[in-house]
């Protein structure tokens, strides 16, 4: 099965100027999958693009991958710090 945070990774990282930054968290329930896309601020708008363009590419990209791992993907791109309070959340 097509592991898809590692795929929304690798398509990301080639985008922005600090790949460290690149985080992705997967939430799966039944057969629709949730990938929440942290980047450093900085990067935020090499990743939406201009009128969210690259945004949508990459989400069609993902929804690509989903079909040939036969499961729905939605992404979402959050901010860093929302993404750091729903970990703190989680735990």
């Amino acid at each position: 099965m097509v592991e898809l945070s590692s795929v929304l990774t690798e398509i990301v990282k080639p985008l922005v100027t600090c790949p460290d930054k690149v985080k992705v968290i997967e939430s799966v329930s039944g057969k629709d999958v949730l990938l929440q896309l942290s980047v450093s601020p900085e990067d935020m708008g090499k990743v939406i693009g201009r009128h969210g363009k690259i945004a949508k590419a990459i989400r069609t990209l993902m929804r690509a991958a989903a079909i040939s791992a036969g499961v729905h993907v939605r992404v979402d791109i959050v901010d860093a710090d929302e993404l750091s309070e729903e970990e703190s959340e989680e735990e």
